[in-house]
């Protein structure tokens, strides 16, 4: 079984390099495709919330590629600058993204409040899980090993509530950015393949915690026997 397990962890962990490559891959190549109607980031995702009512959201350039993010304690969009800028198809697809996320929020979506919810406790066991693993493991601590699977545990339920977030995120961008024509039906295929790519980041990384948190979990059952 534990063989298995390693072999399944090093399948996810090569999925989640090669998912970081593909969403690198497919923003550089639509970088460098204009949209057709030669909005930049910064102007589809203002106009994206200005229709949806968030006219008090801002929007702030940061520096760094795919830094791209929306804070929720602050309400404002921050946009990397190859995105804030760029009037590509990439960087409408991300900004729109973000945009979703800002709606999100404003309409009380259940799960990005979990998510919200779930941060403080997550930060502190997501810090705390690997010394306790570590110091149980080195002092054969049964009580210590499974209180840091506890703590990885909740880290491991925030990665799974953080996939419906960000897929419900892509669905409302694609959806408004055809209904309000910032692209048009054939940018769709661009604009699909950009914001596929990040997702499959998240659903690699939950993957690999998930198997991970597994085989903890074997390991603690194995070593009780």
């Amino acid at each position: 079984m534990m063989a298995l397990m390693y072999v399944l962890l090093a399948a996810a962990f090569i999925l989640s390099i090669w998912a970081q490559f593909r969403v690198k891959g497919n923003f550089k190549k639509w970088s460098k495709v204009p949209n057709l109607n030669g909005l930049t980031g910064y102007e589809a995702a203002r106009r994206m919330l200005d229709a949806n009512g968030l006219y008090d959201v801002p929007i702030e350039p940061v520096q760094g590629t795919l830094t791209d993010h929306y804070d929720p304690i602050h309400r404002v969009v921050r946009l990397s600058e190859p995105v804030y800028y760029d009037s590509s198809i990439a960087a409408v697809s991300v900004a729109c993204h973000e945009i979703g996320h800002a709606i999100q929020h404003k309409e009380h979506y259940p799960m990005l409040t979990l998510r919200h919810r779930m941060f403080p406790a997550v930060n502190f066991a997501s810090g705390v899980a690997p010394f306790m693993l570590l110091a149980g493991f080195i002092f054969s601590s049964f009580n210590l090993i499974g209180l840091g699977i506890i703590f990885f545990s909740a880290a491991v339920a925030f990665q799974l509530v953080t996939l419906p977030v960000e897929f419900n995120a892509s669905s409302r961008a694609r959806k408004i950015m055809l209904q309000q024509g910032f692209i048009r039906h054939e940018e769709e295929r661009g604009v699909a393949k950009v914001l596929n790519a990040a997702a499959l980041t998240y659903v690699a990384a939950a993957l690999v915690s998930l198997l991970e948190l597994i085989r903890l979990i074997l390991m603690f059952l194995g070593n009780r026997d």
